[in-house]
């Protein structure tokens, strides 16, 4: 299935009218939502959560029995399980916040789904093609509200962009350039967390934390940097990439690339981590279009930014987003910056607000399940062509990288 109108079609065919949830509440129905999940991310999650209106955090789980004693300080009235299916038990739990280490998204989604349970399910989505195909199958089934967690999908900029897409301001687009650049000081590895003495066997249920990833003795270094290791994380193309990559496929709704080739490597931090610090990928879609992404963490000169490539003009997104005409081709047309009022809270809040908002009407997502099942092919290609170091093709009809 590599377009979105086959998806939308496959919708249609086994879940009837998707749009419209079995279980939509009532515009001021309180929604009560719990946590699988509770770390960093997580915790920035829930706290969205609780700045909307009419909702309140009744249930946290988590394999680490202090993240758990952490977030009962932000909801003091949820019930706490070190097992997430006890959670999705409750039958007062409308919807979950799934904040997992990647590896076990599928696992936690695919369960809340046959749980009858709203899902806000944290990027990238799904680690593997296999599981992409399980979410799928189990989200058809379910006929529940999906939001994944790509913030930039909320932003109101996109859909100035997707305007000037639209009306033909840009021309012809053959390329997205991207990319995503950070430093830190020497001594502070990029995205290393300490590890604390209660980070034992005693206090953090392994074997869940592994999922169905390869068994292998406790190691707490592997469960709080997770990130480094490719049993558990798809390194920056799932922590990054992602994200702009999203922001463009919504855009300009491309389908699953056609081929991508990933080159870099750990030319920074040599501190036994897998995944790379320094890469390169570019993707080929079938749209007649380039997507290259860079990124680094050696060097935090160029930030991050991301350019949508036209005949007669760009989309620029690198602090403010503005279009930009392409003189030779359109010597008359201004510069065009994209001005929007200051969001109430912030994007995290304003994302989860649009889920909360799509549970009461029925209403698709800002960023709704066939967008992140897409761009989570598109990153799985991009780690598979970087370990494999050759370039990779996605074969639509058989729906695998080959």
């Amino acid at each position: 299935m590599n377009s979105r109108r086959e998806f939308v079609a496959s919708v249609a065919g086994v879940a009837g009218a998707l749009a419209v949830p079995a279980s939509a509440l009532g515009a001021n129905d309180r929604i009560r939502i719990g946590v699988i999940g509770c770390g960093g991310q997580g915790t920035v999650d829930m706290r969205a959560a609780l700045k909307c209106e009419n909702t309140e955090v009744i249930g946290l789980a988590d394999v680490f029995t202090k993240r758990l004693d952490d977030a009962r300080k932000l909801a003091p009235n949820a019930k706490t399980y070190m097992d997430y299916r006890y959670l999705l038990d409750d039958k007062d739990v409308d919807a979950v916040i799934i904040a997992t280490p990647q590896h076990l998204h599928c696992e936690g989604f695919v369960a809340a789904m046959e749980a009858g349970k709203h899902a806000y399910q944290e990027k990238t989505m799904a680690f593997t093609v296999e599981h992409a195909k399980k979410m799928r199958a189990a989200y058809l089934s379910a006929r529940r509200t999906v939001q994944i967690g790509h913030q930039g999908c909320s932003a109101p900029e996109l859909n100035d962009a997707a305007s000037y897409v639209s009306n033909g301001s840009l021309g012809k687009i053959t390329e997205v350039h991207a990319h995503m650049y950070r430093n830190t000081p020497h001594g502070e590895p990029q995205w290393t967390r300490p590890v604390t003495p209660d980070m034992s066997s005693e206090n953090i249920i392994w074997k869940s934390f592994l999922g169905d990833a390869r068994n292998q003795p406790f190691d707490a270094n592997k469960y709080i940097n997770w990130r480094f290791f490719w049993d558990f994380s798809g390194g920056n193309y799932y922590e990054n990439m992602c994200h702009q990559l999203a922001s463009t496929y919504k855009v300009l709704n491309l389908t699953i690339p056609e081929s991508v080739t990933s080159t870099g490597g750990v030319f920074v931090w040599k501190d036994g981590r897998e995944v790379p610090d320094t890469m390169c990928t570019s993707m080929t879609h079938s749209e007649e279009l380039l997507y290259n992404w860079t990124s680094g963490f050696g060097n935090n000169e160029l930030g991050g930014g991301q350019y949508i490539l036209g005949t007669d003009g760009s989309i620029a997104d690198g602090g403010k987003t503005r279009y930009i005409p392409q003189k030779v081709n359109r010597p008359d047309a201004p510069e065009v910056v994209f001005e929007h009022p200051p969001m109430a809270g912030n994007i995290y809040q304003a994302h989860m607000q649009n889920f909360l908002d799509c549970i009461r009407s029925g209403q698709e997502t800002n960023c709704p399940f066939d967008l992140g099942f897409r761009v989570s092919i598109a990153c799985r290609m991009a780690v598979d062509s970087y370990r494999q170091k050759r370039t990779l093709s996605w074969d639509p009809s058989k729906e695998e990288i080959v």
